[in-house]
Formats: structure tokens, C-alpha cells, sequence
């Protein structure tokens, strides 16, 4: 008797979301178009749901809330089912390789949204993947919130193409993927940074030439109140992202003059809006009544999530 195993794997070659630059490969304008649909069409009772069936990996390695809660109301309401796996789970790279792991999945999952640490770990899996690896962040990168960014700027200002955004603090992974997002987006991406914290240079070099073919622009300086001049949106983050807390109060004292503040956006378009991808420290990164104030788009980019998420699954998994 020849036994056969119950889950082959998938034919061809899976397509990933590893990082921003993806965008254009995934086709920016048609995730959006979709994103914006399935959030005009949340409530409707004969919503599309090509996940039924499917199942989906949460492998989350950091803490999150936004990221987990988005992905899980995602497949849930395009009929899929989650399963969400914490670091103690699966102890990827210590139990088991990145590379194990995912050979593992792709017999018995239709996808797997990883959040973890080292980007590296990221690209092992996809590399060894026979299903769809989603990005929900690591130490490099953070693409789905920057495909939330872009649906909130594209929904509150009708377009993107030629969009000022000025990304003011540190030039961590959000920042990376504002950087090719937006550059793959047309926009005029402007990251200040304190000397020494700014952005990964292969990645500005990346987003540059990004730039070049969507007529975007990309700068990167010190000056935060040179970069927020003239802005459509101003975006900030927390000063210490995860795994770099034990430097916090080393840069509270070094980033003092990067807060995103109601007198910092004086210098910026008068309809100007204020993103955060959130958690926020207010009266840090942020001031309070900005964040809680009407120029603020901090909850809607957060709901976003759900939707652009949304479109990803059916993207790489709904039409596989």
C-alpha cells in the first residue's frame, strides 16, 4: 500500500510579503482598492469570504495588540480560521530552526503572519516556505502598518502620488517602511532623525531608487522642523522600540527635540494630519493633545490594519 501524505505542498512558488518594497510586486493600488471596499462592506451580510477552509498562523514572537487583534478579525471575517502560536509555543531558532518551522506549517497551514525579532529569521522561513509568509513586523521592518498608512493618507486626502509625509524620531522599522511604502506610493517621504539614529542606509538606497520610477522623492536629515515644512502628514513613534528598552532614558534626553508637538506642526500644511502607529507615549514622542486631538488619524490607521490585512489574505491566499 503506497501512502501518501494528506497535505502536499503547494505548487509554484508562494508569494510572500516580507517587506514594503513588496508593494509594488503585490500592486499597491489594487491592495488598496480592495482594502477600501472590504471596509465599505464590514457590516454587509453577504461580504466576500474566500478564506473558508483556510487556516491561518499567527506566529508572534513580541508582544502585540493591534497587529494580533487585526489579523484575527481578518481571517475570522473572510471566513478562514487563526491559530495563534506564542514564542514559548514554538521557540523558533531554539526548538526548532526558522527553517523547520516552516517546512512544518506548509503541511498543515494555508499561511503563516510572523512577528519576530531578527529580519533574518523572517526571510529564512519565506525561503523555505511552500505557503504564503506575511511580515507582522520585526526588528527591520513593519509593511503592514505602512499599507494601513497609505490607505488612511489615500482615504483622507483622495490620492497619494505627490503626498509630503515627514517621519519625525527614530529611523526604526516603521520608518523603513514608511521609506519604501511611500516611495513605491509616489510620495515625498522626509525622515529627520537625531545624528546617529537615523535609518538603515541600504534601505534609503533602496527607497531612492523605489522613488525614482513612481516620481517620488525621499530625504533624510537631522532637521525636524525642515522636514515637517509644508507636510500633509507628520508620524511619529516611540523613541525605544521593543528590545530596546534599557535605552529609553538615554534616548528621552537625545531625542527631547523630535516631539511632534501643536507648535512643530505650525510649520506644516494647515490640513495637516498626525499619524501614529501606536503604542504612543504621550508627552514623548507625541503630545497629548495632538494625539487626542482632530488632526489625528492614530485610530483610524490602527482599524485600517484590518482591512489591508484583509486584502493581503485574499491576495496571497484567497486567489492562490
Amino acid at each position: 500500500m503506497t501512502v501518501t501524505a494528506e497535505r502536499p505542498p503547494a505548487a509554484g512558488s508562494p508569494r510572500h510579503l516580507v517587506g514594503a518594497a513588496d508593494f509594488a510586486e503585490l500592486g499597491l493600488g489594487a491592495l488598496l482598492d480592495r482594502a477600501d471596499g472590504l471596509r465599505s462592506q464590514r457590516h454587509a451580510a453577504d461580504r466576500e469570504r474566500p478564506l473558508i477552509g483556510r487556516q491561518v498562523a499567527l506566529l508572534f514572537e513580541k508582544p502585540s495588540l493591534r497587529t494580533r487583534v487585526s489579523f484575527e478579525v481578518a481571517v475570522n471575517a473572510l471566513g478562514g480560521h487563526a491559530i495563534a502560536l506564542g514564542p514559548d509555543e514554538v521557540g523558533l531558532g531554539r526548538r526548532e530552526t526558522a527553517a523547520d518551522v516552516a517546512r512544518n506549517l506548509s503541511r498543515l497551514v494555508d499561511a503563516v503572519v510572523l512577528r519576530t525579532f531578527a529580519h533574518a529569521t523572517l526571510t529564512e522561513m519565506a525561503a523555505a516556505s511552500d505557503v504564503p509568509i506575511i511580515n507582522a513586523l520585526t526588528d527591520d521592518e513593519h509593511p503592514c502598518q505602512a499599507l494601513a498608512d497609505l490607505l488612511t493618507l489615500r482615504r483622507h486626502f483622495g490620492r497619494l502620488a505627490g503626498l509630503k509625509l515627514a517621519y519625525v524620531g527614530d529611523g526604526n522599522n516603521v520608518a523603513h517602511s514608511l521609506l519604501l511604502g511611500g516611495a513605491v506610493a509616489g510620495l515625498d517621504v522626509r525622515v529627520a532623525t537625531p545624528p546617529a539614529y537615523g535609518p538603515d542606509p541600504t534601505i534609503v538606497a533602496r527607497a531612492g531608487e523605489l522613488a525614482s520610477g513612481s516620481g517620488g522623492r525621499i530625504t533624510v536629515g537631522t532637521d525636524a522642523r525642515s522636514a515637517v515644512a509644508d507636510a500633509d502628514a507628520v508620524y511619529t513613534d516611540v523613541w525605544a522600540s521593543m528590545g530596546r528598552e534599557a535605552e529609553a532614558d538615554e534616548r528621552r534626553d537625545r531625542f527631547a527635540s523630535y516631539q511632534v508637538t501643536t507648535d512643530l506642526l505650525v510649520a506644516a500644511s494647515p490640513d495637516v494630519v498626525a499619524m501614529h502607529c501606536m503604542p504612543a507615549h504621550r508627552g514623548e514622542e507625541i503630545a497629548a493633545e495632538v494625539l487626542d486631538g482632530p488632526r489625528s488619524v492614530a485610530l483610524e490607521q490602527a482599524e485600517n490594519r484590518r482591512y489591508v490585512q484583509e486584502a493581503l489574505l485574499i491576495a496571497l491566499v484567497g486567489e492562490a
